[in-house]
């Protein structure tokens, strides 16, 4: 299971304050105990989280259509919570029962400007890790993953100028696909400083096998359709790219090497 980050309190002394059984302001047990509960929530300090974060659950709709600048209709909605420190994270999170999501159902934690969507203009060059994850694990695996976003572990892990846009759930028959999304799909330092912040940041019993998870440009995606006036940003990339592909290519060589015996051309 996931630790829960140490809470700061600061002033906890007065919670002593009215201790004295001869004082005439001193009620009963029961609301002395009241006073103090009270008074030792005034006293803690929010650590607040670096960006302000929203949840999205996506219904996944069979009849689920796009309307004309690439958004999805009515399925994705946008949750009356907004997280802005560790304690709104916990209160999201237990209030959240993950083994109740149904089948194809998704929740997504991202943070405030981005939307879970591979169109949408801040996510359109971007492109996501996935882990397939046994539904055992599913929970615990979801919630470090969270916290790996929300704590700016994952964004630490990122190549300059690019950004980590969310992080999501969805379920399947037996198994819970966990994805991590960023903005900017041809920096490959940061596609592959992601997988590493993940493993290494894992208990062993949640590790993922090898064949359990890939990484892919949302523009790969089959269901893939960018907006008119976006297109040309994506064909841009696409071919900056195979350009960087074809140098490499090019710097090194591959070798093929004949069998023993084998006449050369």
């Amino acid at each position: 299971m996931a630790t829960r980050p140490s809470l700061f309190t600061r002033g906890l002394s007065s919670l002593s304050q009215s201790s004295d059984p001869n004082s005439p302001n001193v009620g009963s047990p029961a609301e002395q105990r009241d006073d103090a509960k009270r008074n030792f929530l005034k006293t803690m300090r929010a650590l607040p989280t670096q960006h302000y974060w929203h949840v999205y659950f996506d219904r996944q709709a069979k009849d689920q259509a796009k309307t004309d600048d690439g958004n999805y209709q009515a399925s994705l909605e946008k949750l009356d919570t907004q997280i802005e420190s560790v304690q709104d994270f916990w209160r999201y999170h237990n209030n959240t029962p993950v083994d109740q999501i149904k089948m194809r159902e998704s929740l997504y934690l991202f943070k405030s400007g981005f939307k879970p969507i591979w169109e949408d203009r801040r996510n359109i060059l971007g492109g996501s890790w996935t882990f397939r994850v046994p539904k055992a694990n599913g929970p615990d695996f979801w919630t470090r993953i969270q916290l790996l976003a929300i704590g700016e572990k994952l964004q630490e892990a990122l190549q300059e100028g690019d950004q980590i846009c969310g992080v999501g759930l969805s379920v399947r028959f037996n198994s819970h696909l966990i994805t991590i999304w960023h903005r900017d799909a041809s920096k490959q330092q940061s596609i592959d400083g992601m997988l590493k912040c993940v493993l290494e940041n894992l208990e062993p019993e949640l590790q993922p096998k090898p064949d359990n998870y890939f990484y892919k440009k949302h523009s790969d995606h089959t269901g893939f359709k960018a907006p008119p006036e976006l297109q040309p940003v994506v064909d841009s990339q696409k071919k900056a790219m195979e350009a960087v592909a074809a140098k490499s290519s090019a710097e090194n060589p591959t070798i093929q090497v004949k069998p023993p015996g084998e006449p050369t051309s």
